[in-house]
């Protein structure tokens, strides 16, 4: 910062106690100038933009190779002083004060406020983030920028499937040093849960086996990232919960109740270089024997979120995108072989949809979370 430039920077008015936005709310707040002299400014501005990315590396023998990838989602651009003959951002919108004047290129030495407001997209973005850039000639630019927290709503027409409730399946015969049969039928109440919610699991099962048998719960997360038509897959434990043990020759109804917890991430269904998803298995332990397990899809919303088909949410702009036909299912094999690495391949990713909101996901993949688990 130049000894002109005592100091820049860009606030954002809060709208509520988290500090969150999303769709359709207007982001409101000022960039803060403090001048220790006359300054001459060529441009003042405040961009707000959206974008994610990815990053891994991985080595092919004595070869370390990047992969990498960026989507752009928009950008706008609002000045407060702007040159006359700048030609490149003439359709950006040029603000002005509060008795409708232009501000002045000449800035007296003190502390100086410029108020902005943008409204958010219908359809939410990754990273939401201001970034306010100051120009003067013969100097380099000075520049201030802070993130947005923001929030995805959920589409009407998606909460049919959220509220959906989910069943399955599974019956296996003893081998070895078991004989008989297990088996269980597991439903849970929906596919849509919000932060810190409990996911309701109704098993009803059957242990004809010689031996006792327990009913065990697991929620995890697969993060899957996309570069150069690759994908680096990782998957990783979140919580994990044992049931009461079943007799031998007993058939019995287990509900339980798995917490999700209030600080999980969200779902990310609709990026084109970035999943989220999670899944609740549930599995019998059955001693010297392969245990039989279900797995369902579960879509983690934020905890401001309300799943009621009594009461739908009027919401509108972003929903989540199941199904996105340019990526790969849970279980999808490789396309080919590729390196020593947990790497999956999936079909290159086309135009980019609407992604979900900052702070979901790790902006690069954390290479210790990867594994052969899938």
């Amino acid at each position: 910062m130049s000894s002109t430039v005592k100091n820049i920077s860009v606030n954002c008015n809060a709208i509520n106690e988290k500090n969150t936005f999303t769709s359709g709310d207007f982001v409101s707040g000022q960039i803060t100038l403090e001048l220790a002299k006359d300054c001459q400014i060529d441009s003042l501005s405040i961009k707000f933009k959206g974008k994610a990315e990815v990053l891994w590396t991985e080595r092919h023998g004595n070869i370390t190779v990047v992969y990498h990838s960026k989507d752009k989602y928009f950008s706008i651009k609002q000045y407060f002083i702007r040159e006359q003959k700048g030609q490149e951002d003439d359709l950006q919108a040029l603000l002005t004060d509060q008795s409708g004047k232009a501000y002045c290129n000449v800035v007296a030495p003190g502390c100086h406020v410029y108020p902005f407001t943008f409204q958010i997209p219908a359809q939410g973005k990754i990273v939401y983030s201001l970034e306010a850039k100051l120009s003067r000639s013969m100097r380099i630019d000075s520049k201030a920028s802070t993130k947005i927290n923001f929030v995805s709503r959920v589409d009407p027409d998606s909460i049919l499937m959220l509220m959906k409730p989910q069943h399955e399946s599974k019956d296996k015969k003893m081998k070895f040093l078991n004989s008989g049969t297990v088996g269980m039928d597991v439903n849970i109440e929906k596919m849509g849960y919000c932060q810190g919610e409990g996911i309701k699991v109704v098993a009803s099962i059957q242990n004809n086996s010689s031996r006792e048998i327990k009913p065990k719960y697991c929620v995890y997360r697969k993060h899957s990232f996309f570069a150069r038509g690759e994908r680096r897959v990782g998957t990783k434990d979140l919580l994990k919960e044992v049931g009461e043990p079943i007799p031998p020759s007993a058939n019995q109804t287990v509900t339980r109740v798995i917490n999700i917890p209030p600080d999980i991430d969200t779902s990310i269904l609709n990026c084109s270089i970035i999943k989220a998803e999670y899944r609740l298995r549930v599995y019998l332990d059955v001693k010297y024997a392969s245990d039989p397990e279900i797995k369902f899809p579960i879509v983690i919303l934020p905890a401001s979120q309300v799943l009621a088909m009594e009461q739908p949410p009027a919401y509108a702009g972003f929903g989540l995108a199941f199904g996105n036909p340019n990526q790969p299912a849970w279980n999808a094999a490789p396309q080919h072989p590729f390196a020593p690495q947990p790497v999956e391949h999936p079909f290159a990713p086309q135009p980019v949809e609407p992604p979900p909101p900052y702070g979901t996901y790790e902006m690069y993949p954390s290479l210790s979370d990867f594994d052969k688990k899938c």
